[in-house]
């Protein structure tokens, strides 16, 4: 691709301030298949000097106009579909089939319902007799990771789009090919000049130009916990508005009633998703102590029955881990659980047998894990499971929000109103009872040290909205 070397500002591709590149690999050879440039501080200047610019025209649009450039991208977005499957596929090692159907088929609905959302949506109210707006917010600057590389900027973009916000994004260094298909797609979308654009880069650099930038007047960053941090930081001098959307451990509780045949399947198959690298992975299965042998035998089958391989074929359930880091850093984790005393049932270190190049990893169960063990606090980012024991409702409440974090949790019961009463004191963002699909339109977003703010739906857009109340005498007159 030509314009990896290349930065998306004002409406063209232009190129860098520096000459420095990082090589783009792919997980499942562990061989670069590009490079990528490196921005700095004078591009993201130019970037936001472009957004400033184009912020005015913008944000005046018209929701009819900004449905029409929604319209243009989805299309475009459409016809492009295979491409962008293809680069998820070798930059993060995601499997074709699961990346055609959720990575790529999650991030068009995002657009989808952006522009939906548009054709009803209130932006201006009356309330007793005075005015209530809600505005564009101004320029916003876009951090986001590398696990869900084109979803993650799609439930960002899609919606500052709508509410009339222009843009600085940068996408991980570690999966930028994804999103220079989709400025692309923007380009020829005909999009506004100024109103998307894109410049790569690292996070101490690139990432921390657009978070201390004046003219930046919001920051949306997905990724972990000491990033989001920096990127508050960064932002507190001009007092701009950061959204975070940050780590998760959430836990799974099987209550006793439940269909351990379906439940436990679903436990497996969800914390293993995406290699697991999710932030709302259920990494911690939370069952009764009297089910404990019989959820290791059905967990151990359902682990046994995933294909992990090569990204490209159809039967593949699972890939590699997304880089060279995030595979020591998952061996590493796996090592300290055996270290702390937790009970390997199934997996391990090291690579499955059938892969000897490639950063796949073993999807591993474990069993006997309590609260205060490393791999049942910390995001492992892999397809890592923990099995906890509780001996009642109260404790497994208890234990499922032993925790920093607050992203997601999961509730399985045959009694829907002892899963709704479980659902409603886990301390968490998102909860999905009795094996509940993901929703477009539902908030997203943590509590505690998961982040703040919410994205996707109608939540997400009012986070690219500011609120003005005109008060006057009977302006409704």
């Amino acid at each position: 691709m030509e314009n990896l070397s290349k930065f998306y500002i004002d409406g063209a591709w232009v190129e860098p301030s520096t000459r420095q590149t990082i090589p783009v690999v792919n997980p499942a050879t562990e061989k670069e298949i590009a490079r990528v440039s490196l921005g700095g501080v004078d591009d993201v200047d130019l970037a936001v000097s472009a957004a400033r610019r184009a912020f005015k025209s913008f944000s005046e649009t018209s929701p009819r106009d900004r449905m029409e450039v929604l319209d243009r991208i989805i299309a475009g977005y459409k016809a492009r579909y295979s491409d962008l499957v293809d680069a998820i596929t070798v930059e993060i090692g995601a499997p074709a089939r699961f990346t055609r159907q959720v990575q790529v088929g999650l991030a068009l609905k995002h657009f989808e319902k952006a522009r939906d959302m548009l054709e009803d949506y209130k932006f201006e109210y009356m309330l007793e007799g005075d005015i209530v707006r809600r505005e564009a917010f101004g320029v916003c600057g876009m951090i986001t990771a590398w696990n869900w590389p084109l979803n993650l900027v799609a439930s960002k973009m899609a919606p500052a789009l709508a509410a009339g916000c222009t843009m600085v994004l940068k996408p991980s260094e570690f999966a930028p090919i994804s999103p220079i298909i989709l400025a692309e797609i923007i380009h020829d979308a005909k999009v506004p000049r100024g109103v998307f654009n894109l410049v790569n880069g690292t996070g101490p650099t690139v990432g921390q130009a657009i978070a201390s930038h004046r003219d930046v007047d919001l920051v949306s960053f997905t990724g972990s916990v000491r990033g989001g941090i920096e990127v508050a930081r960064a932002a507190a001098p001009s007092v701009k508005r950061v959204h975070q959307e940050l780590g998760g451990k959430s836990a799974n509780v099987v209550l006793p009633d439940a269909d351990l045949a379906v439940a436990i399947p679903d436990a497996v198959r969800r914390c293993y998703i995406n290699s697991g690298q999710s932030c709302i992975a259920p990494s911690r299965l939370l069952v009764h102590q009297d089910q404990l042998d019989d959820v290791i035998e059905i967990a151990i089958k359902a682990s046994d029955s995933m294909v992990v391989g090569d990204p490209a074929k159809e039967e593949t359930d699972l890939g590699p881990l997304a880089n060279a880091n995030q595979f020591e850093r998952v061996q590493s984790m796996i090592r300290q659980g055996l270290d702390e005393g937790a009970r390997l049932v199934c997996g391990g270190l090291g690579r499955p047998n059938h892969c000897n190049h490639g950063y796949f990893v073993r999807p591993t169960i474990f069993a006997d894990v309590d609260s205060s063990m490393t791999i049942a606090k910390e995001e492992i980012f892999g397809p890592v499971l923990s099995i906890l024991s509780y001996k009642d409702t109260e404790e497994a409440i208890e234990i499922a929000n032993a925790t920093s974090y607050g992203l997601a949790g999961y509730v399985s019961s045959a009694d829907r109103s002892k899963a709704r009463h479980v659902a409603n004191r886990l301390r968490a963002g998102r909860i999905f009872v009795n094996g509940a699909p993901t929703n477009a339109t539902a908030p997203f977003g943590g509590y505690k040290q998961s982040g703040n703010g919410r994205e996707v739906g109608i939540f997400g857009l009012e986070e690219f909205l500011e609120i003005k109340a005109i008060l006057g005498d009977k302006l409704d007159a």
